[in-house]
């Protein structure tokens, strides 16, 4: 922020001590123009008419300097710095408004997740790959139902901004459905048809049609499991006593809006769930996240190599050496969910 003032001073400096044949003193319009990228309107307009009264005071100590011409070019700049930084305001705050409503559709529609339900502690993450966004079309959701905690992952086709609505339909329906219906094959149907609604309804000749790969874990309140309806989507991984587990799914189940063409044959698998067991959801922007040799990932060795760690910092390091893998920039949206079992306890209802 004081690097015009700096650079005013450095000038002004050079100028009285250097021969006039060098001509520092033509650099001074040079400061007001940096101003203006980060200084508001009035400061940048004083620091202006301190450049012209330097070049005045140089004038006295040197007489042909040229010094009308160098005037002349200081308050020009100065004028246009000052026009470049009223705009550069306006702009910045249409931004900030912007980011507010870009904040406030987060939290419609990836709402923060509950640190705890009952006896399961979860964490999220989410990266947006799209520069500036918040949101994209990966997605997550919890709910506290009478069936146990209801976990929703997944991942609509595309990515960035173009993919939010539909993510936005699976999200709205699930918390909807999640509830409502005593099995996972009923929610599945649901997203199923919302998701068909919304492709019909948004159709975009540039992308014909929306499908996601999805999937819903349900874990029963001091059941000590967890049941797993996978529809398209990566396996999770189960972290038990330092072992790591990839839970593919016995039996494939189509991505959302695919049934038509592959059919409506969900299968669930259940998967013993017991008190500190976690589980770890996410979606394939984390193990496609490719290095410099265009190597993937390796998310189960990645989680081996850790040691048992608690949801929240084993998040964190992900997050951080995704970054750090990819050298800092990421080609898809990132979710992740960590769900750990705690102790058995008594369900006293939906929170």
């Amino acid at each position: 922020m004081l690097s015009p003032v700096v650079l005013t001073i450095v000038i002004s400096a050079l100028a009285f001590a250097t021969p006039r044949e060098i001509a520092f003193s033509r650099l001074l319009p040079v400061a007001p123009a940096i101003a203006a990228a980060m200084w508001p309107v009035i400061p940048t307009i004083l620091l202006g008419a301190f450049c012209l009264l330097v070049m005045i005071g140089l004038s006295l100590v040197y007489s042909d300097l040229g010094t009308p011409y160098t005037a002349a070019a200081i308050a020009a700049v100065t004028l246009a710095a000052a026009y470049t930084s009223r705009v550069r305001l306006q702009r910045e705050e249409t931004l900030f408004q912007i980011r507010l409503v870009a904040d406030a559709a987060q939290q419609v529609l990836l709402r923060p997740l509950p640190r705890r339900v009952q006896d399961v502690e979860i964490e999220s993450l989410y990266l947006a790959a799209q520069e500036q966004a918040r949101i994209g079309g990966d997605f997550y959701e919890v709910a506290d139902t009478p069936y146990g905690v209801r976990l929703l992952i997944g991942d609509v086709r595309g990515k960035g901004l173009s993919a939010v609505g539909a993510a936005s339909a699976v999200i709205n329906c699930f918390r909807e459905n999640a509830y409502d219906q005593p099995d996972l094959r009923g929610i599945i149907h649901r997203l199923e048809n919302s998701i068909g609604r919304y492709s019909v309804a948004m159709l975009d000749p540039d992308q014909p049609e929306h499908f996601a790969t999805a999937l819903i874990a349900e874990i029963q309140y001091g059941g000590g499991q967890v049941k797993i309806l996978n529809c398209g989507h990566p396996p999770p991984l189960l972290m038990r006593r330092g072992e790591i587990r990839v839970l593919e799914p016995t039996v494939p189940s189509p991505p959302l809006n695919l049934a038509a063409l592959l059919g409506d044959d969900y299968n669930i698998d259940t998967v013993a769930f017991a008190s500190g067991d976690q589980l770890l959801l996410y979606t394939d922007g984390v193990t496609e996240t490719r290095d410099r040799a265009g190597t993937f990932f390796p998310l189960p060795e990645w989680i081996g190599q850790l040691g048992p760690v608690a949801p929240r910092e084993l998040l964190d390091r992900l997050h951080r050496d995704l970054l750090h893998y990819s050298g800092g920039r990421l080609d898809d949206d990132i979710a992740a969910v960590a769900v750990r079992c705690g102790h058995p306890g008594v369900r006293q209802g939906p929170a």
